[in-house]
């Protein structure tokens, strides 16, 4: 079976998203956890997030 082959480019990868916007995404999602299943889904993620997320300097 034949590999696809790609060219990849040369210029330097950046991040999904920066650490501040990683920060904010974590705020947005505390502001809207509530006891809905979707506030909990949030808070639930935002916790999740958060913990992989660098501590502050």
């Amino acid at each position: 079976m034949d590999s696809p082959t790609g060219s990849y480019p040369a210029a330097p990868r950046v991040p999904l998203i920066t650490l501040e916007e990683a920060r904010e995404a974590v705020r947005l999602l505390l502001h809207f956890a509530d006891d809905s299943p979707e506030g909990q889904a949030a808070g639930a993620w935002a916790a999740d997030v958060a913990l992989r997320l660098p501590a502050d300097d």
